[in-house]
Protein backbone atom coordinates (compact mmCIF):
# COMPACT_ATOMS: atom_id res chain seq x y z
CA UNK A 1 0.00 0.00 0.00
CA UNK A 2 1.73 3.49 -0.79
CA UNK A 3 1.87 6.17 1.06
CA UNK A 4 -0.57 8.98 0.76
CA UNK A 5 1.56 12.36 0.27
CA UNK A 6 2.25 14.68 2.61
CA UNK A 7 -0.19 17.36 2.02
CA UNK A 8 0.53 19.41 4.79
CA UNK A 9 3.93 19.58 3.70
CA UNK A 10 3.20 20.31 0.12
CA UNK A 11 1.22 23.21 1.63
CA UNK A 12 3.99 24.65 3.42
CA UNK A 13 6.82 24.33 1.07
CA UNK A 14 4.53 25.60 -1.62
CA UNK A 15 3.56 28.39 0.96
CA UNK A 16 7.01 29.91 1.51
CA UNK A 17 8.05 28.97 -1.77
CA UNK A 18 5.55 31.00 -3.44
CA UNK A 19 5.98 33.75 -1.02
CA UNK A 20 9.68 33.68 -1.18
CA UNK A 21 9.51 33.66 -5.13
CA UNK A 22 6.89 36.37 -5.65
CA UNK A 23 8.89 38.75 -3.25
CA UNK A 24 12.32 38.10 -5.25
CA UNK A 25 10.57 38.41 -8.98
CA UNK A 26 9.00 41.55 -7.92
CA UNK A 27 12.24 42.79 -6.95
CA UNK A 28 14.11 41.41 -10.24
CA UNK A 29 11.70 42.99 -12.63
CA UNK A 30 11.80 46.49 -11.31
CA UNK A 31 15.43 46.82 -13.38
CA UNK A 32 13.66 45.48 -16.03
CA UNK A 33 11.36 47.65 -16.42
CA UNK A 34 12.72 50.62 -15.54
CA UNK A 35 15.06 49.48 -18.48
CA UNK A 36 12.66 48.71 -20.55
CA UNK A 37 10.74 52.56 -19.76
CA UNK A 38 14.28 54.45 -20.23
CA UNK A 39 15.97 52.57 -23.22
CA UNK A 40 14.09 52.33 -26.67
CA UNK A 41 14.74 51.62 -30.33
CA UNK A 42 15.70 55.37 -32.00
CA UNK A 43 12.30 56.10 -33.63
CA UNK A 44 12.16 57.07 -37.25
CA UNK A 45 12.34 61.26 -36.77
CA UNK A 46 15.16 61.01 -34.76
CA UNK A 47 17.07 58.76 -37.10
CA UNK A 48 16.20 61.28 -40.16
CA UNK A 49 16.96 64.17 -38.35
CA UNK A 50 20.53 62.65 -37.20
CA UNK A 51 21.04 61.91 -40.86
CA UNK A 52 20.72 65.11 -42.02
CA UNK A 53 22.60 66.45 -39.37
CA UNK A 54 25.54 64.39 -40.42
CA UNK A 55 25.08 64.78 -44.13
CA UNK A 56 25.98 68.60 -43.14
CA UNK A 57 28.88 68.09 -41.31
CA UNK A 58 30.17 65.81 -44.05
CA UNK A 59 29.25 68.85 -46.18
CA UNK A 60 30.91 71.43 -44.43
CA UNK A 61 34.41 69.92 -42.98
CA UNK A 62 34.97 73.10 -40.98
CA UNK A 63 32.10 72.12 -38.59
CA UNK A 64 34.53 69.19 -37.13
CA UNK A 65 36.22 72.14 -35.72
CA UNK A 66 35.43 71.84 -31.73
CA UNK A 67 34.46 75.75 -31.75
CA UNK A 68 32.56 76.18 -34.88
CA UNK A 69 30.43 72.90 -34.39
CA UNK A 70 29.89 73.94 -30.83
CA UNK A 71 28.55 77.39 -32.11
CA UNK A 72 26.93 75.75 -34.90
CA UNK A 73 25.27 73.27 -32.62
CA UNK A 74 24.23 75.99 -29.70
CA UNK A 75 21.69 77.37 -32.10
CA UNK A 76 19.73 74.40 -33.57
CA UNK A 77 16.10 73.99 -32.47
CA UNK A 78 13.81 71.14 -33.31
CA UNK A 79 9.86 71.73 -33.58
CA UNK A 80 10.40 74.80 -31.19
CA UNK A 81 12.18 73.48 -28.78
CA UNK A 82 16.14 73.37 -28.45
CA UNK A 83 18.17 70.86 -29.54
CA UNK A 84 21.76 70.29 -28.85
CA UNK A 85 24.47 67.98 -30.82
CA UNK A 86 27.78 66.31 -29.84
CA UNK A 87 29.87 64.62 -31.67
CA UNK A 88 33.05 62.16 -30.77
CA UNK A 89 35.97 61.09 -32.89
CA UNK A 90 36.91 57.56 -33.50
CA UNK A 91 38.66 57.65 -30.41
CA UNK A 92 35.36 58.94 -28.27
CA UNK A 93 36.66 62.20 -27.39
CA UNK A 94 34.19 64.99 -27.22
CA UNK A 95 34.33 67.00 -30.23
CA UNK A 96 32.39 70.13 -29.12
CA UNK A 97 33.64 70.28 -25.54
CA UNK A 98 35.95 68.89 -22.78
CA UNK A 99 33.73 66.91 -20.78
CA UNK A 100 30.15 65.25 -21.34
CA UNK A 101 27.55 65.30 -19.04
CA UNK A 102 26.44 62.26 -17.23
CA UNK A 103 23.34 61.37 -19.27
CA UNK A 104 25.73 61.72 -22.49
CA UNK A 105 27.96 59.25 -20.86
CA UNK A 106 25.15 57.00 -19.71
CA UNK A 107 24.32 56.99 -23.45
CA UNK A 108 27.44 55.93 -24.91
CA UNK A 109 27.68 52.88 -22.78
CA UNK A 110 24.25 51.69 -23.47
CA UNK A 111 24.26 52.23 -27.15
CA UNK A 112 27.55 50.35 -27.06
CA UNK A 113 25.78 47.77 -25.33
CA UNK A 114 23.30 47.45 -27.68
CA UNK A 115 25.50 47.65 -30.45
CA UNK A 116 22.78 49.83 -32.94
CA UNK A 117 21.26 53.21 -32.49
CA UNK A 118 19.03 53.73 -29.11
CA UNK A 119 16.99 56.80 -27.10
CA UNK A 120 17.42 57.03 -23.47
CA UNK A 121 14.87 59.04 -21.57
CA UNK A 122 15.67 60.88 -18.33
CA UNK A 123 13.54 62.29 -16.50
CA UNK A 124 13.50 65.64 -18.16
CA UNK A 125 15.32 65.09 -21.17
CA UNK A 126 15.47 62.04 -24.19
CA UNK A 127 18.93 61.56 -25.47
CA UNK A 128 19.44 59.56 -28.57
CA UNK A 129 22.24 58.20 -31.09
CA UNK A 130 24.99 57.84 -32.41
CA UNK A 131 24.84 58.12 -35.78
CA UNK A 132 28.25 56.90 -37.64
CA UNK A 133 29.98 59.11 -40.58
CA UNK A 134 33.00 59.47 -42.13
CA UNK A 135 34.60 63.10 -42.81
CA UNK A 136 38.16 63.90 -44.04
CA UNK A 137 39.11 60.22 -43.74
CA UNK A 138 37.85 59.78 -40.33
CA UNK A 139 35.22 58.07 -38.29
CA UNK A 140 32.66 60.10 -36.07
CA UNK A 141 29.68 59.50 -34.14
CA UNK A 142 26.53 61.89 -33.46
CA UNK A 143 24.70 62.12 -30.98
CA UNK A 144 21.84 64.40 -29.96
CA UNK A 145 19.95 65.48 -26.99
CA UNK A 146 16.01 67.27 -26.86
CA UNK A 147 14.06 68.66 -23.19
CA UNK A 148 11.48 66.22 -23.14
CA UNK A 149 9.87 65.20 -19.78
CA UNK A 150 7.99 61.99 -19.18
CA UNK A 151 6.73 61.17 -15.70
CA UNK A 152 8.05 57.47 -15.03
CA UNK A 153 5.45 55.06 -14.14
CA UNK A 154 4.58 54.83 -10.38
CA UNK A 155 6.08 51.35 -10.08
CA UNK A 156 9.31 52.76 -10.72
CA UNK A 157 9.16 55.07 -7.94
CA UNK A 158 10.68 52.08 -5.88
CA UNK A 159 13.95 51.89 -8.00
CA UNK A 160 14.82 54.99 -6.62
CA UNK A 161 13.53 54.51 -3.22
CA UNK A 162 15.89 51.73 -1.98
CA UNK A 163 15.24 51.26 1.86
CA UNK A 164 11.64 51.98 1.20
CA UNK A 165 11.13 49.27 -1.34
CA UNK A 166 13.18 46.57 0.96
CA UNK A 167 10.61 47.68 4.05
CA UNK A 168 7.60 46.75 1.28
CA UNK A 169 9.30 43.70 0.56
CA UNK A 170 9.46 42.53 4.17
CA UNK A 171 5.98 43.58 4.95
CA UNK A 172 4.57 41.83 1.73
CA UNK A 173 6.50 39.00 2.46
CA UNK A 174 5.09 38.97 6.30
CA UNK A 175 1.75 39.55 4.99
CA UNK A 176 2.00 36.41 2.88
CA UNK A 177 3.28 34.02 5.60
CA UNK A 178 0.97 35.58 8.13
CA UNK A 179 -1.91 34.51 5.81
CA UNK A 180 0.00 30.75 5.67
CA UNK A 181 0.41 30.86 9.14
CA UNK A 182 -3.07 31.77 9.84
CA UNK A 183 -4.60 29.42 7.48
CA UNK A 184 -2.68 27.01 9.77
CA UNK A 185 -2.69 28.30 12.98
CA UNK A 186 -6.56 28.72 13.00
CA UNK A 187 -7.79 25.07 12.74
CA UNK A 188 -4.73 23.96 15.26
CA UNK A 189 -5.80 26.75 18.15
CA UNK A 190 -9.71 24.83 17.53
CA UNK A 191 -8.12 21.45 18.07
CA UNK A 192 -6.10 23.12 20.80
CA UNK A 193 -9.14 24.53 22.55
CA UNK A 194 -11.69 21.25 22.11
CA UNK A 195 -8.37 19.19 23.68
CA UNK A 196 -8.59 21.47 27.11
CA UNK A 197 -12.09 21.62 27.14
CA UNK A 198 -12.39 17.90 27.07
CA UNK A 199 -9.37 17.89 29.32
CA UNK A 200 -11.18 20.09 31.89
CA UNK A 201 -14.45 17.30 31.41
CA UNK A 202 -16.70 18.91 28.78
CA UNK A 203 -16.54 15.41 27.37
CA UNK A 204 -19.07 16.83 24.60
CA UNK A 205 -16.22 19.08 22.96
CA UNK A 206 -15.52 18.57 19.36
CA UNK A 207 -13.53 19.94 17.05
CA UNK A 208 -16.00 22.56 14.34
CA UNK A 209 -17.12 20.96 10.70
CA UNK A 210 -14.62 23.62 9.05
CA UNK A 211 -11.41 21.95 10.37
CA UNK A 212 -12.87 18.57 9.81
CA UNK A 213 -13.44 18.91 6.37
CA UNK A 214 -9.66 20.37 5.65
CA UNK A 215 -8.44 17.83 3.10
CA UNK A 216 -4.91 17.44 4.77
CA UNK A 217 -3.47 15.88 7.86
CA UNK A 218 -4.75 18.86 10.00
CA UNK A 219 -8.41 17.67 9.27
CA UNK A 220 -7.10 13.63 9.35
CA UNK A 221 -6.55 14.80 12.99
CA UNK A 222 -9.50 17.24 13.68
CA UNK A 223 -11.31 14.03 12.61
CA UNK A 224 -9.46 11.33 14.50
CA UNK A 225 -9.95 13.72 17.85
CA UNK A 226 -13.88 13.87 17.68
CA UNK A 227 -13.79 10.08 16.79
CA UNK A 228 -11.82 9.48 20.21
CA UNK A 229 -13.81 11.91 22.26
CA UNK A 230 -16.87 10.54 20.87
CA UNK A 231 -15.60 6.99 22.48
CA UNK A 232 -13.98 8.51 25.48
CA UNK A 233 -17.27 10.25 26.11
CA UNK A 234 -19.20 7.07 25.28
CA UNK A 235 -16.74 4.95 27.43
CA UNK A 236 -17.35 7.27 30.50
CA UNK A 237 -21.37 7.82 30.46
CA UNK A 238 -21.02 3.98 30.29
CA UNK A 239 -19.13 3.86 32.92
CA UNK A 240 -21.02 6.34 35.35
CA UNK A 241 -24.42 4.09 34.16
CA UNK A 242 -22.68 1.50 35.46
CA UNK A 243 -22.12 2.73 38.69
CA UNK A 244 -25.41 4.14 38.88
CA UNK A 245 -26.60 0.80 37.86
CA UNK A 246 -24.67 -1.02 40.19
CA UNK A 247 -25.42 1.32 42.90
CA UNK A 248 -29.17 0.74 42.31
CA UNK A 249 -28.87 -3.17 42.63
CA UNK A 250 -26.85 -2.99 45.99
CA UNK A 251 -29.67 -1.17 47.54
CA UNK A 252 -32.22 -4.51 47.03
CA UNK A 253 -29.67 -7.15 48.75
CA UNK A 254 -28.89 -3.92 51.53
CA UNK A 255 -32.92 -3.26 51.92
CA UNK A 256 -32.73 -7.73 52.72
CA UNK A 257 -30.12 -7.46 55.33
CA UNK A 258 -31.86 -4.79 57.21
CA UNK A 259 -35.12 -5.96 57.23
CA UNK A 260 -33.73 -9.00 58.73
CA UNK A 261 -31.91 -7.16 61.58
CA UNK A 262 -35.06 -5.58 62.09
CA UNK A 263 -36.95 -9.14 62.67
CA UNK A 264 -34.14 -9.74 65.05
CA UNK A 265 -34.63 -7.17 66.97
CA UNK A 266 -38.75 -7.70 67.07
CA UNK A 267 -37.69 -11.26 68.39
CA UNK A 268 -35.51 -9.46 71.35
CA UNK A 269 -31.60 -10.63 69.66
CA UNK A 270 -29.75 -8.01 70.01
CA UNK A 271 -25.91 -8.51 70.13
CA UNK A 272 -22.78 -6.33 70.01
CA UNK A 273 -22.63 -8.14 66.31
CA UNK A 274 -25.76 -7.32 65.19
CA UNK A 275 -24.71 -3.66 66.18
CA UNK A 276 -22.31 -3.86 64.31
CA UNK A 277 -23.99 -5.22 61.10
CA UNK A 278 -26.66 -2.59 61.63
CA UNK A 279 -23.82 -0.03 61.88
CA UNK A 280 -21.89 -1.04 58.72
CA UNK A 281 -24.98 -1.30 56.46
CA UNK A 282 -26.08 2.49 57.77
CA UNK A 283 -23.11 3.40 56.34
CA UNK A 284 -23.24 1.21 53.08
CA UNK A 285 -26.61 3.00 52.73
CA UNK A 286 -24.96 6.51 53.40
CA UNK A 287 -22.32 5.15 50.39
CA UNK A 288 -24.78 4.15 47.94
CA UNK A 289 -26.81 6.93 48.50
CA UNK A 290 -23.83 8.85 47.55
CA UNK A 291 -22.95 6.99 44.50
CA UNK A 292 -26.10 7.77 43.28
CA UNK A 293 -25.84 11.19 44.01
CA UNK A 294 -22.86 11.41 41.84
CA UNK A 295 -24.16 9.60 39.37
CA UNK A 296 -27.39 11.37 38.85
CA UNK A 297 -25.37 14.59 38.52
CA UNK A 298 -22.98 13.64 36.50
CA UNK A 299 -24.97 12.22 33.72
CA UNK A 300 -26.99 15.36 34.07
CA UNK A 301 -30.49 13.82 34.32
CA UNK A 302 -32.37 17.24 34.93
CA UNK A 303 -33.85 18.64 31.74
CA UNK A 304 -33.32 22.09 32.38
CA UNK A 305 -32.51 24.98 34.54
CA UNK A 306 -34.85 27.13 36.14
CA UNK A 307 -34.21 30.53 36.23
CA UNK A 308 -34.85 31.16 40.05
CA UNK A 309 -33.42 33.78 42.81
CA UNK A 310 -30.38 32.61 44.43
CA UNK A 311 -31.04 33.36 47.81
CA UNK A 312 -34.56 31.67 47.89
CA UNK A 313 -32.98 28.71 46.51
CA UNK A 314 -29.98 27.89 48.67
CA UNK A 315 -33.28 29.33 52.00
CA UNK A 316 -33.35 26.12 53.28
CA UNK A 317 -29.36 25.03 53.20
CA UNK A 318 -28.97 27.96 54.73
CA UNK A 319 -30.89 27.89 57.37
CA UNK A 320 -29.67 24.20 58.17
CA UNK A 321 -26.17 25.26 57.88
CA UNK A 322 -26.88 28.32 60.16
CA UNK A 323 -28.81 26.03 62.90
CA UNK A 324 -25.91 23.37 62.93
CA UNK A 325 -23.56 26.09 63.22
CA UNK A 326 -25.02 27.50 66.52
CA UNK A 327 -24.83 24.22 67.77
CA UNK A 328 -21.20 24.10 67.13
CA UNK A 329 -20.88 27.37 69.28
CA UNK A 330 -19.49 29.04 65.92
CA UNK A 331 -20.64 31.80 63.75
CA UNK A 332 -21.89 31.68 60.24
CA UNK A 333 -22.34 34.89 58.42
CA UNK A 334 -24.45 35.03 54.98
CA UNK A 335 -24.08 37.87 52.23
CA UNK A 336 -26.34 36.82 49.27
CA UNK A 337 -28.19 39.83 47.49
CA UNK A 338 -31.69 38.79 47.11
CA UNK A 339 -31.66 40.42 43.66
CA UNK A 340 -29.76 38.15 41.66
CA UNK A 341 -31.55 35.68 39.46
CA UNK A 342 -29.68 32.84 37.21
CA UNK A 343 -30.58 29.50 35.58
CA UNK A 344 -29.88 26.20 38.00
CA UNK A 345 -30.44 22.88 38.91
CA UNK A 346 -31.83 23.60 42.26
CA UNK A 347 -31.30 19.96 43.86
CA UNK A 348 -27.50 20.10 42.32
CA UNK A 349 -26.94 22.90 43.48
CA UNK A 350 -28.19 22.99 46.93
CA UNK A 351 -26.41 19.76 47.17
CA UNK A 352 -23.09 21.33 46.37
CA UNK A 353 -23.66 24.42 48.68
CA UNK A 354 -24.47 21.64 52.00
CA UNK A 355 -21.52 19.90 51.06
CA UNK A 356 -19.05 23.03 51.36
CA UNK A 357 -21.16 24.47 54.07
CA UNK A 358 -20.40 21.74 56.42
CA UNK A 359 -17.12 20.79 55.51
CA UNK A 360 -16.48 24.51 56.46
CA UNK A 361 -18.55 24.20 59.74
CA UNK A 362 -16.80 21.23 60.67
CA UNK A 363 -13.62 22.19 60.35
CA UNK A 364 -14.00 26.28 61.20
CA UNK A 365 -12.15 27.80 64.59
CA UNK A 366 -15.08 30.42 64.99
CA UNK A 367 -16.47 31.20 61.90
CA UNK A 368 -17.76 30.52 58.57
CA UNK A 369 -18.88 32.87 55.83
CA UNK A 370 -20.88 32.66 52.75
CA UNK A 371 -20.78 35.81 50.21
CA UNK A 372 -22.49 35.88 46.37
CA UNK A 373 -21.32 38.58 44.23
CA UNK A 374 -22.96 39.13 40.72
CA UNK A 375 -20.45 40.82 37.69
CA UNK A 376 -20.14 40.38 34.85
CA UNK A 377 -22.24 38.06 33.85
CA UNK A 378 -20.85 35.84 36.33
CA UNK A 379 -22.11 35.08 39.90
CA UNK A 380 -19.69 34.37 42.27
CA UNK A 381 -20.11 32.38 45.38
CA UNK A 382 -17.13 32.27 47.98
CA UNK A 383 -17.44 30.18 51.00
CA UNK A 384 -14.22 31.04 53.80
CA UNK A 385 -13.84 29.59 57.08
CA UNK A 386 -10.83 30.30 59.94
CA UNK A 387 -9.93 26.29 60.08
CA UNK A 388 -6.44 24.64 59.46
CA UNK A 389 -6.68 24.95 55.64
CA UNK A 390 -5.76 21.90 53.34
CA UNK A 391 -2.24 21.38 52.25
CA UNK A 392 -1.48 22.66 49.19
CA UNK A 393 -0.43 20.15 47.43
CA UNK A 394 -3.76 18.40 47.46
CA UNK A 395 -6.23 22.05 46.83
CA UNK A 396 -7.16 20.11 43.32
CA UNK A 397 -7.43 16.62 44.52
CA UNK A 398 -9.81 17.28 46.96
CA UNK A 399 -12.64 17.21 44.53
CA UNK A 400 -11.83 14.13 43.35
CA UNK A 401 -14.28 11.03 43.91
CA UNK A 402 -12.82 8.73 47.23
CA UNK A 403 -10.11 11.51 47.94
CA UNK A 404 -9.76 12.44 51.59
CA UNK A 405 -6.94 14.68 52.92
CA UNK A 406 -4.53 12.71 55.33
CA UNK A 407 -6.32 14.17 58.44
CA UNK A 408 -9.25 13.55 57.33
CA UNK A 409 -9.23 9.78 57.12
CA UNK A 410 -11.37 8.68 59.91
CA UNK A 411 -14.62 7.46 58.83
CA UNK A 412 -16.24 9.80 61.21
CA UNK A 413 -14.42 13.31 59.68
CA UNK A 414 -13.68 12.02 56.48
CA UNK A 415 -16.58 10.36 54.92
CA UNK A 416 -15.91 8.50 51.92
CA UNK A 417 -14.39 11.11 49.64
CA UNK A 418 -17.63 11.60 47.59
CA UNK A 419 -18.95 15.09 48.92
CA UNK A 420 -16.62 17.71 47.45
CA UNK A 421 -16.72 15.31 44.21
CA UNK A 422 -20.73 15.91 43.83
CA UNK A 423 -19.87 19.41 44.48
CA UNK A 424 -17.60 19.89 41.55
CA UNK A 425 -19.81 17.24 39.48
CA UNK A 426 -22.85 19.99 40.11
CA UNK A 427 -21.19 23.09 39.35
CA UNK A 428 -19.80 21.57 36.49
CA UNK A 429 -22.84 21.11 35.18
CA UNK A 430 -24.28 24.53 35.68
CA UNK A 431 -20.86 25.05 33.33
CA UNK A 432 -19.43 26.98 36.49
CA UNK A 433 -15.69 26.53 38.03
CA UNK A 434 -14.83 25.75 41.63
CA UNK A 435 -11.17 26.56 42.99
CA UNK A 436 -10.25 26.03 46.77
CA UNK A 437 -6.97 28.08 47.67
CA UNK A 438 -5.92 28.72 51.49
CA UNK A 439 -6.00 32.18 52.79
CA UNK A 440 -3.19 33.40 54.91
CA UNK A 441 -2.62 33.15 57.90
CA UNK A 442 -4.97 30.19 58.20
CA UNK A 443 -8.45 28.93 56.90
CA UNK A 444 -9.50 27.78 53.60
CA UNK A 445 -11.73 29.47 50.75
CA UNK A 446 -13.74 28.08 47.70
CA UNK A 447 -14.53 30.01 44.66
CA UNK A 448 -17.94 29.49 42.84
CA UNK A 449 -18.39 30.95 39.58
CA UNK A 450 -21.69 30.30 37.84
CA UNK A 451 -22.97 31.98 34.20
CA UNK A 452 -26.02 34.64 34.65
CA UNK A 453 -27.37 33.49 30.82
CA UNK A 454 -28.59 29.96 30.22
CA UNK A 455 -26.19 27.92 27.82
CA UNK A 456 -29.25 25.93 26.39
Amino acid sequence: MTQAPNKLFIKLLLGFWLCSSLIIALIGVLPLLQERHEVNELSPHLSRLLTKVSQKVTDNPKLLESDAFHRWAKRKHHKGRPIRFYLTDDRGNLINGRHGSRSLKRLILKAEEAEHPISYQFKDELLFGPKLFSANGRDYRLYGRLPDYRPKPWFLFFTEHKLLTLGLAILLSGLLCGLLAWHLGRPLQSLRNSANALAEGDLSARVDNKTTKRNDEIGQLASSFNSMAASIEAMVNSQQRLMSDISHELRTPLTRQQLALALLRKQGIETEETKRISYEAEQLDKLIGELLELSRVQLNAQDKKHHLQLAETLGQVLDDAEFEAQQKHKLLDIDIDEAIILPLYPRPLNRAIENLLRNAIRYAKDKVSITAIAENNRVQLIITDDGPGVPEEELEAIFKPFYRPEEARDRQSGGWGLGLAITHAAIKAHNGTIVANNRHPNGLRVKITLPIKSDS
